[in-house]
């Protein structure tokens, strides 16, 4: 099995690698990760655009490495929740596409980055939320290791853990498709016309 990353984000790539393994029990998986441009801003904000992201990831994954069996996209974005002390939490999308372009999505928990952070992105002092939160942090690169919640949990829970928690997810109907095939999956280019 050929699994193809849209991203070059060494916590994503570690992620993914890990949910595939544990969910196939397979360590014969080859993971071939790619750099992809998005339609999106580089700091999604609102649940469309990380998920537009997330699609776009796989589906121009799967499209560079023909004989991938999935293609896989994660996305991070700030989605609008009530209740919080921002207004908004932190989630990771992730898509994996087939060869047939059916879409299965999965979440991973959310979290609430501090209000310097949000409110930084939100004026457009910052063009990701990755910037302010290295400030924060002292911590160079901070997305491309424990991720800014390794910092804020004091490393109880890493980015690749967050990443590993919406591959799993995003493969539940793909493991268990003799539940999931009662109904139409979405397609990805039928999901991506639903977007501006």
């Amino acid at each position: 099995m050929i699994i193809a990353i849209g991203s070059r984000n060494p916590a994503k790539i570690k992620g993914i690698e890990r949910a595939f393994k544990e969910v196939f029990r397979d360590s014969n998986i080859i993971f071939k990760a790619i750099k992809v441009e998005t339609s999106i801003p580089s700091q999604p904000i609102g649940l469309k655009i990380t998920l537009r992201g997330a699609i776009e990831r796989a589906l121009f994954a799967l499209r560079e490495i023909p004989d991938a069996s999935y293609g896989v996209g994660v996305e991070a974005g700030l989605v609008e929740v009530p209740y919080t002390i921002t207004g908004f939490m932190d989630l990771e999308v992730c898509a994996i596409i087939d060869q047939e372009e059916r879409v299965t999505l999965g979440f991973s928990s959310a979290f609430e980055f501090p209000p310097l952070a949000v409110r930084s992105v939100l004026e457009g002092k910052v063009g990701e939320i990755e910037e302010i939160m290295e400030r924060i942090s002292g911590i160079k690169h901070i997305g491309d290791g424990m991720g800014a919640i390794g910092y804020l949990t004091k490393g109880v829970i890493d980015r690749c853990e967050l990443t590993r928690q919406c591959v799993i997810a995003a493969l539940i109907p793909r493991i268990n498709e003799e539940v999931y095939s009662i109904t139409k999956w979405p397609k990805a280019q039928e999901v991506l016309k639903d977007y501006p």
